[in-house]
């Protein structure tokens, strides 16, 4: 990858405080946070793999999540670890690339993810004869391939762009991770068209696949009111809601974070959300998708006993 005139060799990510008592506390909050991620989503992947009531592609898409997320939140905790109790604050110029690469192209695959699982919940609803049918294997293995396929080529891109820039003297990044938009007030020159390429990507990877699911939705919405029985439109809605709780979260936070101008942007406000949809929406996901989910916690109730 061709950088810029670079005199940075690394960059320092100062995290959420400088005072080691809450250092300490923001340490033991972040490592039971983690656990709970590897806890829940390798049980729910355990569960979905050995149970043959969850051999659908309902969960074939809720486990691929869960190996998403598992990823994903991998990518940030142990660095907040270290930096909450180690002086050493730095990351490698190389080490800053690696994660702003896999953050960006985990983050989008996500995006990308819960737009196939809101197709699927369109077909399984508005079709529920034709469901297996429709929704194959290798349809489902499809397009769970071509959500890492996009997303981690459009990471590609804005990697390249990213860290093309020329940073000069200043490398302290007031965050706690490798964020594009950090990293943009950071840069001292190339960062023309970067606003353009922010709305661009935005466009790409968050508002369309948005646009996919309130499409899925609006077709979900008019199959269920073509079912006559009160129950069953209430029974219809329930496969939905999990879906529909993840994509409110975790778009939300996204949307407010990026589809701002960079002149509006604030760390201290954004850094906090930052947090939730790098770090809490990836242990939230298997609570979301297990409490309110009849067959996952009678396959959990099978497993201990």
């Amino acid at each position: 990858m061709a950088r810029g005139n670079h005199t940075v060799t690394e960059f320092i990510l100062l995290g959420f405080t400088s005072d080691p008592v809450t250092q300490r506390v923001l340490f033991a909050l972040f490592l039971g946070v983690y656990s709970a991620t590897l806890l829940g989503n390798n049980t729910l992947m355990v569960l979905i793999c050995s149970d043959s009531r969850l051999h659908t592609p309902m969960y074939f898409f809720i486990g691929n999540l869960s190996f998403l997320d598992l990823w994903l939140s991998s990518v940030y905790t142990p660095k907040i670890l270290v930096t909450c109790i180690s002086e050493d604050k730095s990351i490698s110029f190389a080490g800053c690339v690696a994660q702003f690469f896999f953050s960006a192209g985990l983050d989008y695959t996500e995006c990308y993810l819960l737009a196939a699982m809101a197709y699927d919940r369109y077909v399984a609803i508005s079709k529920p004869l034709l469901y297996a049918q429709a929704m194959s294997t290798k349809l489902c293995a499809f397009l769970v391939a071509a959500c890492y396929v996009g997303g981690f080529t459009n990471s590609s891109s804005i990697t390249k762009k990213t860290f093309s820039f020329d940073f000069c003297s200043d490398n302290v990044i007031d965050d706690f991770f490798c964020d594009l938009l950090p990293l943009v007030k950071l840069a001292c020159g190339g960062k023309e068209g970067t606003q353009a390429l922010m709305y661009f990507l935005l466009a790409s990877n968050v508002i369309s696949p948005l646009g996919l699911i309130l499409a899925s939705y609006l077709f979900i919405i008019a199959a269920i009111l073509r079912i006559r029985s009160a129950q069953g439109r209430l029974k219809a809605f329930s496969t939905c809601s999990s879906h529909l709780i993840s994509v409110t979260l975790y778009y939300g936070s996204i949307l407010y974070v990026y589809s701002r101008p960079s002149s509006s942007y604030s760390l201290e406000r954004d850094k906090m959300v930052s947090t939730f949809y790098t770090v809490l929406f990836p242990m939230l996901n298997p609570l979301i998708y297990s409490l309110r989910n009849k067959n996952v916690k009678e396959a959990l109730n099978k497993f201990f006993k």
